[in-house]
Protein backbone atom coordinates (compact mmCIF):
# COMPACT_ATOMS: atom_id res chain seq x y z
CA UNK A 1 0.00 0.00 0.00
CA UNK A 2 1.34 3.45 -0.88
CA UNK A 3 1.97 5.89 1.97
CA UNK A 4 -0.47 8.79 2.06
CA UNK A 5 0.98 11.97 0.58
CA UNK A 6 -0.16 15.55 0.75
CA UNK A 7 -1.50 17.24 -2.32
CA UNK A 8 -2.09 15.56 -5.64
CA UNK A 9 -1.01 11.95 -6.22
CA UNK A 10 2.47 11.65 -7.63
CA UNK A 11 3.63 15.02 -6.28
CA UNK A 12 7.32 14.57 -5.51
CA UNK A 13 8.44 15.03 -1.94
CA UNK A 14 11.84 15.67 -0.50
CA UNK A 15 11.21 14.40 3.02
CA UNK A 16 9.00 11.58 4.31
CA UNK A 17 7.75 11.33 7.90
CA UNK A 18 6.33 8.06 9.21
CA UNK A 19 4.49 7.76 12.53
CA UNK A 20 4.37 4.30 14.12
CA UNK A 21 2.26 2.84 16.91
CA UNK A 22 0.72 -0.58 17.54
CA UNK A 23 -2.59 -0.89 15.70
CA UNK A 24 -2.51 2.26 13.53
CA UNK A 25 -5.97 3.23 14.76
CA UNK A 26 -5.22 5.79 17.52
CA UNK A 27 -1.86 7.43 18.13
CA UNK A 28 -0.13 7.28 14.76
CA UNK A 29 -3.19 8.38 12.74
CA UNK A 30 -3.74 11.27 15.19
CA UNK A 31 -0.06 12.20 14.82
CA UNK A 32 -0.28 12.05 11.03
CA UNK A 33 -3.35 14.29 10.80
CA UNK A 34 -1.85 16.80 13.25
CA UNK A 35 1.46 16.78 11.36
CA UNK A 36 -0.28 17.35 8.03
CA UNK A 37 -2.02 20.42 9.45
CA UNK A 38 1.20 21.77 10.98
CA UNK A 39 3.08 21.21 7.72
CA UNK A 40 0.35 22.93 5.70
CA UNK A 41 0.43 25.89 8.09
CA UNK A 42 4.18 26.17 7.47
CA UNK A 43 3.79 25.77 3.71
CA UNK A 44 5.97 22.66 3.68
CA UNK A 45 4.22 20.88 0.81
CA UNK A 46 7.39 18.93 0.00
CA UNK A 47 7.02 16.81 3.16
CA UNK A 48 4.90 13.65 3.02
CA UNK A 49 3.33 11.96 6.04
CA UNK A 50 2.20 8.39 6.60
CA UNK A 51 1.33 6.24 9.59
CA UNK A 52 1.53 2.52 10.28
CA UNK A 53 1.32 0.02 13.11
CA UNK A 54 3.54 -2.84 14.19
CA UNK A 55 0.49 -4.98 14.93
CA UNK A 56 -1.85 -3.41 12.39
CA UNK A 57 -3.85 -5.05 9.65
CA UNK A 58 -4.86 -3.39 6.40
CA UNK A 59 -8.08 -1.43 6.35
CA UNK A 60 -9.19 -0.85 9.96
CA UNK A 61 -10.78 2.54 10.60
CA UNK A 62 -9.47 4.97 13.21
CA UNK A 63 -10.86 4.43 16.69
CA UNK A 64 -14.15 6.26 17.25
CA UNK A 65 -12.72 8.38 20.05
CA UNK A 66 -9.72 9.32 17.91
CA UNK A 67 -12.08 10.48 15.17
CA UNK A 68 -14.09 12.48 17.72
CA UNK A 69 -11.19 14.26 19.43
CA UNK A 70 -9.46 15.27 16.20
CA UNK A 71 -12.83 16.52 14.91
CA UNK A 72 -12.88 18.86 17.93
CA UNK A 73 -9.77 20.43 16.35
CA UNK A 74 -11.40 20.65 12.92
CA UNK A 75 -9.53 17.61 11.57
CA UNK A 76 -10.91 14.51 9.88
CA UNK A 77 -9.85 10.91 10.46
CA UNK A 78 -13.05 9.36 9.13
CA UNK A 79 -11.31 8.11 5.99
CA UNK A 80 -8.32 6.59 7.79
CA UNK A 81 -7.42 3.03 6.84
CA UNK A 82 -4.80 1.24 8.92
CA UNK A 83 -1.71 -0.38 7.49
CA UNK A 84 1.03 -2.53 8.97
CA UNK A 85 4.60 -1.34 9.16
CA UNK A 86 6.45 -2.95 6.26
CA UNK A 87 10.06 -2.92 5.08
CA UNK A 88 8.87 -0.80 2.13
CA UNK A 89 7.45 1.87 4.44
CA UNK A 90 10.63 1.82 6.53
CA UNK A 91 12.67 2.33 3.36
CA UNK A 92 10.33 5.12 2.16
CA UNK A 93 10.65 7.11 5.38
CA UNK A 94 13.37 9.64 6.08
CA UNK A 95 12.36 9.87 9.74
CA UNK A 96 10.30 7.31 11.66
CA UNK A 97 8.68 8.59 14.84
CA UNK A 98 7.59 5.92 17.31
CA UNK A 99 5.20 6.23 20.22
CA UNK A 100 7.07 3.94 22.66
CA UNK A 101 10.40 2.16 23.15
CA UNK A 102 8.74 -1.09 22.05
CA UNK A 103 7.78 0.51 18.76
CA UNK A 104 11.38 1.68 18.31
CA UNK A 105 12.57 -1.91 18.73
CA UNK A 106 10.04 -3.09 16.12
CA UNK A 107 11.20 -0.42 13.68
CA UNK A 108 14.82 -1.43 14.28
CA UNK A 109 13.98 -5.08 13.55
CA UNK A 110 12.76 -3.93 10.11
CA UNK A 111 16.00 -2.06 9.46
CA UNK A 112 14.90 1.45 10.42
CA UNK A 113 16.78 1.90 13.67
CA UNK A 114 19.20 4.51 12.34
CA UNK A 115 16.40 6.80 11.19
CA UNK A 116 13.94 6.38 14.03
CA UNK A 117 13.30 8.18 17.30
CA UNK A 118 10.61 8.49 19.91
CA UNK A 119 8.14 11.17 18.88
CA UNK A 120 8.75 12.86 22.23
CA UNK A 121 12.56 12.94 21.80
CA UNK A 122 12.19 16.37 20.20
CA UNK A 123 10.20 17.94 23.02
CA UNK A 124 11.61 20.35 25.55
CA UNK A 125 11.10 20.06 29.27
CA UNK A 126 10.02 17.32 31.61
CA UNK A 127 8.18 15.17 29.01
CA UNK A 128 11.23 14.67 26.79
CA UNK A 129 11.48 11.05 25.68
CA UNK A 130 8.35 9.82 27.45
CA UNK A 131 6.15 7.23 25.71
CA UNK A 132 2.99 8.67 24.19
CA UNK A 133 -0.02 7.68 26.31
CA UNK A 134 -1.88 4.79 24.66
CA UNK A 135 -5.58 5.72 24.72
CA UNK A 136 -6.83 2.47 23.16
CA UNK A 137 -10.11 1.48 24.80
CA UNK A 138 -10.21 4.59 27.01
CA UNK A 139 -12.68 7.46 27.12
CA UNK A 140 -12.48 10.67 25.13
CA UNK A 141 -10.66 12.52 27.91
CA UNK A 142 -7.70 10.12 27.68
CA UNK A 143 -7.71 10.57 23.88
CA UNK A 144 -7.60 14.35 24.42
CA UNK A 145 -4.58 13.99 26.72
CA UNK A 146 -2.86 11.85 24.08
CA UNK A 147 -3.74 14.30 21.32
CA UNK A 148 -2.28 17.19 23.32
CA UNK A 149 0.92 15.23 24.00
CA UNK A 150 1.26 14.35 20.31
CA UNK A 151 0.60 17.94 19.23
CA UNK A 152 3.32 19.29 21.53
CA UNK A 153 5.75 16.61 20.35
CA UNK A 154 5.08 17.37 16.68
CA UNK A 155 5.80 21.05 17.28
CA UNK A 156 9.15 19.99 18.74
CA UNK A 157 9.89 17.76 15.76
CA UNK A 158 9.08 20.48 13.24
CA UNK A 159 11.13 23.08 15.15
CA UNK A 160 14.09 20.70 15.00
CA UNK A 161 13.58 19.96 11.28
CA UNK A 162 12.99 23.59 10.28
CA UNK A 163 16.64 24.39 9.44
CA UNK A 164 16.71 21.60 6.84
CA UNK A 165 13.08 21.58 5.66
CA UNK A 166 11.83 25.16 5.62
CA UNK A 167 11.28 26.18 1.98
Amino acid sequence: MEPEQPGAPGVPTTYNLLFVCTGNTCRSPMAAVLARRALAERGWSHVAVASAGLGATYGAPAAENAVRVVAERGLDLSGHSSQPLTPELVEWADLILAMSPGHLRGVAELGGGAKSAMLTDFMEGEHLGEPVVDPFGADQQVYRVTLEQIEQAIEGVLRRLEPILAP
